[in-house]
């Protein structure tokens, strides 16, 4: 039986706003909202958010941080949140936002991952939501179909090929990746680890889903490359996603069933892997000899998940 789901959400996912995108096209609409006082707007830079102490999420207001809208490169309509607009900017153009008096003294830039984990989940699905849409702004400059300048439409939620013979629309991409902690129907299940990764960090097989084929066969396709263990995709079972903008994906996580055996790790895709029991998992010493995937990941969910139904 594979393990029970749990009810609450991933890390980044429940976004708290309404996205209201049947109004997105209203420009006028869009920017009575945006100019409201109250606007909340929320700073981008080089993928970074501005976090206070405490691992706080730092919420500027139009009435105080205006001069932000004017000078970012691109500007976007999050939402609204008990009907307070929410306003993504990027300022990567710029190369000393900490002299900016409005931000100097608010906190310091930081990479999402190195504070999503402890700060208040609804604030870390704001800014990841945040940094998805202005990481796809900064890559999508220009026409995919004619290489023609683009530009920002329906309130930043899309872009629009400026050569009058292409005119071609490009909307926010997310690549989906399926991640699988694989087991073998009892009390042992399968970890990797990639030579990137932090000293010790082992975590569960993952890939991207390619061109013609079901969430199901990815999954079955990626253990079989990674680990040379065949899988029948009626022993694949959805366990949930995650929004996972690092830069533009969506975790689609499963369980997979496998018969225990040895495994061929395929070198190119994984430095290690092996079989671990509950037992071991749950006295992981978390140095760097071995440590459990991030607390923030989809992949911990997965093996934590797994070790509660054990």
């Amino acid at each position: 039986m594979s393990p029970r789901k749990s009810p609450a959400p991933n890390f980044y996912a429940g976004v708290p706003l309404d996205r209201i995108d049947q109004r997105r096209a209203d420009a006028t609409f869009i920017d009575r909202l945006v100019s409201d006082p109250d606007c909340v707007i929320v700073p981008v830079w080089r993928n970074k958010h501005l976090i206070a102490a405490q691992a706080e999420a730092v919420w500027l207001r139009r009435r105080d941080a205006g001069h932000l809208v004017a000078v970012a490169r691109e500007h976007m309509f999050l939402g609204l949140r008990s009907d307070v607009p929410y306003l993504a900017v990027d300022l990567s153009h710029l190369e000393a936002p900490e002299d900016d008096p409005v931000l100097a003294r608010q906190g310091a830039f930081q990479d999402l991952r190195a504070v999503g984990p402890v700060m208040n989940r609804c604030d870390s699905a704001i800014l990841a939501y945040a940094r998805g849409l202005v990481h796809w702004h900064s890559r999508h400059g220009f026409c995919g179909v004619c290489g023609s300048p683009t530009v920002s439409e329906k309130a930043g939620h899309q872009r629009r090929c400026t050569n009058p013979a292409c005119r071609s629309v490009h909307f926010p991409r997310t690549d989906p990746a399926v991640i699988m902690l694989v087991h073998d129907g009892g009390e042992r299940c399968v970890l990797g680890r990639q030579p990137i990764w932090p000293p010790g960090m082992h975590s569960t097989l993952a890939g991207f889903v390619e061109p013609g084929e079901s969430l199901e066969e990815a999954v079955a396709r990626e253990i079989l490359e990674e680990v040379n263990l065949p899988v029948a995709v009626e022993d694949v079972v959805y366990h949930s996603s995650q929004p996972w903008p690092f830069p533009s994906s969506i975790m689609l996580g499963f369980y997979a069933r496998a018969d225990f055996g040895p495994l061929d790790t395929a070198e190119d895709e994984l430095e290690s892997a092996a079989w671990y029991t509950r037992d071991q998992l749950r006295a992981s010493p978390e140095n760097e000899t071995f440590k459990l995937p991030r607390p923030d990941s989809i992949a911990r969910r997965l093996v934590n998940d797994w070790l509660a139904e054990g």
